[in-house]
């Protein structure tokens, strides 16, 4: 009868130990808290620099001769460059086994979106003079004006969904609406290429940089299918 006992005190220790997991203490739980709030400030910090350097060099005269042609160009730059910072959150959370990264996904979108916004408005107000009519003959016959269009037309469902409450409502095809970031990357990408013409060292680095982040995604999508392959198969009568 002892051994019994014994026995089954050893057994539910042994499926408690191994079937949970251990919770994270009240220490770690504010060195989480911590860096995810020193993440928030940095990253807030870093994409409102280029905004508060433009808005200081208009008043300052710093932007050159053309302060228009400065303002297209930063502006563009930073909505890609947030871009691919953006995309390297989730490889860097693997990476680095912090999942707390995934947190800063949502302001750094949020920040690409806000500069593709001022340069868009930048291209609207001083390039075609709030004229639809131009904007509409520019991107028909400007194959870079195009893409570049394009990219913005799809960051603005992803600006307008990237709430929780989006999240919730729709469900698995949020995953699927919000995949469109890579598409708008690429397509980013090929416009400052297309628009450069001449030195083109600056939008092939930026290229190649697309390029890991998307090949690294690769096995992961193709997982994925497979067990998407799978269900369907099972699922058939």
């Amino acid at each position: 009868m002892a051994m019994q006992k014994k026995s089954l005190i050893f057994t539910r220790g042994w499926i408690s130990a191994a079937g949970s997991r251990p919770r994270p203490s009240l220490l770690d739980c504010m060195i989480q808290k911590q860096r995810i709030l020193v993440s928030k400030v940095v990253i807030w910090i870093g994409a409102l620099s280029p905004g508060v350097w433009l808005l200081f060099g208009l008043f300052l005269n710093w932007l050159g001769p053309n302060p228009i042609e400065t303002l297209t160009h930063i502006t563009g730059m930073t909505t890609l460059v947030l871009l691919l910072v953006t995309l390297s959150v989730t490889p860097l959370r693997r990476v680095t086994g912090w999942n707390g990264l995934i947190r800063i996904r949502r302001p750094l979108g949020l920040f690409s979106f806000f500069y593709a916004l001022i340069h868009f408005n930048i291209w609207f107000v001083f390039d075609q003079v709030f004229n639809w009519r131009w904007m509409v003959e520019d991107i028909i016959e400007r194959p870079y004006i195009t893409v570049g269009f394009s990219a913005f037309l799809i960051l603005i469902p992803l600006a307008l969904t990237s709430t929780k409450r989006w999240m919730r409502r729709l469900g698995t095809g949020w995953t699927k609406l919000h995949s469109g970031i890579y598409f708008a990357a690429i397509l980013g990408v090929i416009h400052y290429y297309w628009l450069v013409k001449a030195d083109v060292r600056l939008p092939l680095l930026l290229g190649f940089f697309l390029s890991v982040l998307l090949l690294y995604r690769v096995p992961g999508w193709l997982k994925r299918r497979r067990r998407a392959v799978m269900r369907s198969e099972l699922a058939d009568p």
